[in-house]
């Protein structure tokens, strides 16, 4: 057959990745690949198609190589965070247990709502080779393999059984990773056989293209209702989440806020939505809050809730408020905005916000913003002591008030799993807007050093001189490190602030907190480990390239970060830190964990009692 002049024959991968290199965004006025490029693991799944595609293109989509595929995903991840989700990464794996790798990374961009392009190998089409290498066969059911694992923690799922099907595919992906109300990973299995399979494409296909992100405006008579029930507050309050930020609705909600003086209380998500010193933010909300922003919270009659899906931390379990509150919930997301019997606004954080400030003539009582200022003040008052170096064992929130004091206001704080999430929302004073990634949607050991390095690989191309700073415990460290490595390969440095109390202390504690005794979480409290000792993680660091000190007080870690600043290479800096000392004790809600209702032990017996008398507290609603 003989091709058309207005086609070109290309295989799959090819096509895929000239189709990727031709698509562009406009941000800040600057025209961009949308697409920043990729990480990848070669294998026989992925290395001779896909792999000989992106050797053509190595220029225009950089592929960084990784250690570790679940890192590559996380690191993916913290770059699509840092560009606000206006750009993403793909990541490459082979097929079977290198693509199975990437599920956890999958979760957590699906639970944050991130952008991520999954190219993953896939078994033979044709299936004559069966069962081949790595394959995991399923008896009753041959079309069914790994790959389909991934279906639950994706936005967009498929499988090329044909060229031409990518011309209807990838637009589609890509569709659904630019859209707010739908944001999230994208997974495409790409069998082995298909991936060298040749087609004739139309050139229109390969075309530059300019993407936009929608901006959805909400519904007039959505707007007319929350104006009408915020007209009716006494005690108003807004909770400021993540999606206030991916819109781009800083100023919008700051200027809403101002004009309506309405006190602001932040999610995880949201820290970094308004300055620490700005008379209306009141502090992070939740189990891992602050006792000025929960305790407005429970006086709130009127509460809007602005780019957030009102997770539990942020809720209290649905405890933090009380059960007479109205909610008006503005989010992109229908499903977010309906939740709890909320009066949704569903449309754009940036639109609706202006829409609603235009129309409403309101303004909250004096005596209720100076009641929340008050509590603020009390609050910063108690960071300030807690963060203080005195006579008592080190801690995070030392670690992390030295840092917040030395730091640029434009440096990025990356934060993930354990304790250090509760103690850097708790104790973190914001120094500029959007600074913060604390990644607790999934709340995913490992994303600390690997989301660090995504996130330092996107700030290099806007912020050249400026850190990523990443908090990282040493169970963390243990579970994912190699991208110390990545990172200095690529001459992408990051400071790593590694705390070492000895294991999973965070999980000790609340082992603790519900009456239970200590037991396989700390090093020290293994059965099963005769001889407890600590890892030199100066040297393994170093042997990664890093440079890495140990220090022994917030004095000296001072010292320590600001030859971290100075120093152009990745910098780890180590201090041991109290497990059972020194944690954040006040700005906690009620946190519904599951708690044994009958056992030998009187003190869980207690515990589950005590737990269990705030459920009182709880709001019913759906």
């Amino acid at each position: 057959m003989t091709k058309q002049p207005d086609t070109i024959r290309l295989t799959t991968a090819q096509a895929i990745i000239r189709w990727l290199s031709n698509q562009f965004i406009q941000i800040d006025g600057q025209e961009m690949r949308l697409c920043g490029g990729g990480f990848g693991i070669f294998g026989h799944g992925n290395v001779t198609c896909l792999g000989e595609a992106l050797y053509n293109v190595r220029d225009e989509l950089p592929l960084y190589r990784g250690q570790n595929e679940q890192s590559m995903g996380f690191a993916a991840a913290g770059y699509a965070k840092q560009w606000l989700r206006q750009r993403f990464m793909f990541c490459t794996a082979s097929a079977g247990p290198g693509t199975a790798n990437l599920l956890t990374a999958a979760g957590l961009a699906h639970a944050n709502r991130l952008p991520l392009l999954l190219l993953c190998g896939d078994t033979f089409i044709t299936r004559l080779p069966d069962p081949v290498l790595q394959q995991m066969e399923n008896y009753g059911d041959p079309t069914l393999g790994v790959n389909d694992a991934f279906k639950p923690v994706v936005r967009y799922w498929d499988r090329i059984s044909h060229p031409a099907q990518i011309i209807q595919s990838l637009p589609n992906a890509i569709a659904t990773m630019l859209d707010p109300a739908d944001c999230g990973p994208a997974f495409l299995g790409l069998p082995q056989d298909v991936q060298g399979w040749t087609y004739d494409y139309p050139k229109v296909f390969f075309e530059k293209k300019m993407h936009r992100i929608r901006r959805q405006t909400p519904d007039s008579d959505e707007v007319a209702d929350a104006i009408a029930l915020l007209k009716t507050a006494k005690r108003p309050m807004i909770i400021a989440g993540g999606g206030v930020q991916y819109s781009g609705a800083v100023d919008e909600l700051t200027a809403f806020a101002e004009a309506h003086q309405i006190p602001v209380v932040e999610t995880i998500a949201g820290r970094a939505n308004m300055l620490a010193t700005h008379p209306l933010n009141i502090g992070p909300i939740g189990v891992t809050g602050s006792n000025s922003a929960n305790a407005i919270a429970e006086k709130a009659d009127v509460i809007v809730a602005v780019g957030t899906r009102l997770q539990d931390f942020t809720t209290g379990s649905w405890t933090a408020f009380s059960k007479d509150a109205r909610f008006i919930s503005i989010n992109a997301a229908r499903h977010d905005a309906g939740k709890h019997m909320s009066l949704p606004v569903v449309g754009d954080a940036k639109l609706a916000l202006t829409a609603l400030g235009a129309a409403l003539d309101f303004r909250a009582p004096a005596d209720w913003v100076q009641t929340a200022q008050d509590e603020r003040k009390t609050w910063d008052a108690y960071v300030a002591d807690n963060v203080s170096y005195g006579n008592r064992p080190n801690s995070y929130a030392q670690a992390i008030g030295a840092v917040n004091e030395l730091c640029d206001p434009r440096d990025r704080i990356v934060a993930a799993a354990g304790g250090l999430p509760a103690e850097v929302t708790a104790n973190w004073r914001t120094l500029d807007v959007g600074t913060v990634d604390v990644e607790f949607g999934f709340s995913c050991m490992g994303y600390e050093i690997a989301g660090a390095w995504g996130a330092r690989i996107a700030q290099a191309e806007r912020e050249p001189d400026q850190d990523v700073i990443t908090f990282c415990g040493d169970g963390s460290y243990m579970m994912l490190n190699s991208d110390i490595y990545s990172s200095v390969l690529s001459r992408k440095k990051l400071i790593v602030m590694l705390l070492d109390n000895g294991g999973f202390a965070v999980i000790n504690k609340l082992q603790n907190n519900t009456g239970n005794e200590s037991f396989n979480n700390l090093i020290a409290d293994c059965p099963t480990v005769p001889e407890p000792f600590g890892v030199d993680f100066v040297a393994h660091a170093t042997s990664m390239g890093a440079e890495a000190e140990k220090v022994s007080n917030l004095s000296e870690l001072g010292d320590a970060f600001k030859r971290a600043k100075a120093s152009d290479k990745t910098y780890v800096i180590v201090m041991n830190v109290d497990p059972y000392e020194g944690w954040t004790t006040e700005g906690h809600a009620w946190w519904e964990v599951g708690t044994p209702h009958i056992t030998n032990s009187d003190r869980v017996r207690e515990a589950h009692q005590d737990w269990e008398s705030s459920r009182p507290k709880q709001r019913k609603g759906v």
